[in-house]
């Protein structure tokens, strides 16, 4: 089975609620934000050992094949798979599907983030082996994360009748997706036992998304059956540059999942986070706090007085005190400085909206 196993690494996104660090530039998969190695450099190595690099793919923007094939010259060139422009995951991973399905039409496709973090890397790689059995008897298998508290920022999934094992796992049919809750269902959810966060991770034939896409975003179907013809024709560059911008955003869950036939989820407990703000980050570092708890990361050094729970992450040398203070986020940069709550640091996307509705691109 092995030999058709692949993996599918998006790293298009921009990652703007890690601003003032994630930027245009340096998108949030190429930041180091624990340890020494990127983001995607990260999403590279928990697949070594599973898949020789010749069998990962990566979709990316133009923009961002270079950063991240300097990051990882061990992976050949063309298995970067560019898309002119984010059309939402539906369409980005049947862009990958498509290549894919060209190279191997027998092929399992792993579809993965290159901006997630997990802990439990062991697991990780035999639950995505357990999952591709599943995906062999023709089945979309989504990976479903056991919550550990009531988030009420993922999705979640509700796991239906119960399937055949996997290995050391559970497998069910997927009952429903339901998107991010408010505080009381999440408690509800977390409390039933049979709900699980939505990882965005995907495992199936190549040949069986292909087929769902066909049938329930036949748009998107027939877009990517002129990619093939062109891919044959010789004339792909200017097909795929004419036509992509006409396509649908949409997300997978919304376009294929939620309506697809044969459809199982397998829960796993893989000390999961999707990195989603800089509250998440924080909780990266926790086994670095203090005695008050509080965080610093790079250089330079933080001067915590009468300060709990606050992260200092900075990019710059300098020393940085607080006196105080309590759940503060500060991230320093040498051209931007954030100062916010915890609890509002999600709201960072706002500052970057009025920066971009400023026409201030230097700070984007």
């Amino acid at each position: 089975m092995q030999e058709h196993l692949y993996a599918l690494i998006m790293a298009g996104g921009g990652g703007t609620r890690l601003w003032p660090l994630s930027r245009r530039a340096h998108p949030k998969q190429t930041l180091t934000l624990f340890g020494e190695r990127s983001m995607f450099q990260l999403s590279l190595d928990r697949l070594r050992g599973l898949l020789p690099m010749e069998h990962i793919l990566v979709v990316t923007a133009a923009e961002q094949v270079e950063p991240l094939a300097a990051q990882a010259p061990e992976l050949p060139r063309e298995n970067f798979i560019v898309e002119p422009e984010g059309r939402g995951t539906a369409s980005c991973i049947g862009l990958g599907a498509l290549h894919l399905h060209r190279r191997d039409p027998e092929a399992v496709m792993m579809v993965l983030t290159a901006d997630h973090f997990i802990r439990k890397v062991e697991v990780f790689q035999q639950v995505l082996l357990a999952a591709a059995t599943v995906a062999q008897r023709g089945y979309l298998v989504t990976l479903g994360i056991e919550p550990t508290y009531p988030a009420t920022g993922y999705g979640y999934i509700n796991r239906g009748a119960p399937l055949e094992p996997a290995g050391d796992f559970n497998v069910y049919r997927v009952a429903r997706f339901t998107e991010k809750p408010d505080p009381p269902t999440a408690e509800t959810f977390v409390a039933a036992g049979s709900y699980y966060w939505n990882s965005g991770m995907f495992i199936w034939q190549t040949a069986r998304i292909l087929e769902e896409i066909e049938r329930l975003m036949p748009e998107l179907g027939e877009t990517l059956t002129a990619l093939e013809a062109a891919l044959s024709a010789g004339t792909y560059p200017q097909v795929v540059a004419e036509q992509w911008p006409q396509v649908r955003k949409e997300t997978i869950d919304y376009g294929i999942m939620e309506r697809a036939e044969q459809v199982a989820v397998i829960p796993v407990e893989l000390g999961w986070s999707d990195v989603g703000g800089w509250a998440a980050v924080m909780a990266l570092h926790t086994d670095e706090a203090d005695a008050e708890g509080n965080i610093h990361v790079g250089p330079g050094a933080q001067l915590p007085i009468d300060s709990q729970g606050t992260l200092v992450f900075a990019q710059t040398p300098r020393l940085v005190a607080t006196i105080g203070l309590e759940d503060i986020v500060v991230v320093d940069t040498p051209d931007a400085l954030l100062i916010t709550t915890r609890e509002q640091a999600q709201r960072v996307r706002e500052v970057v909206e009025h920066l971009r509705a400023q026409d201030e691109e230097r700070y984007l």
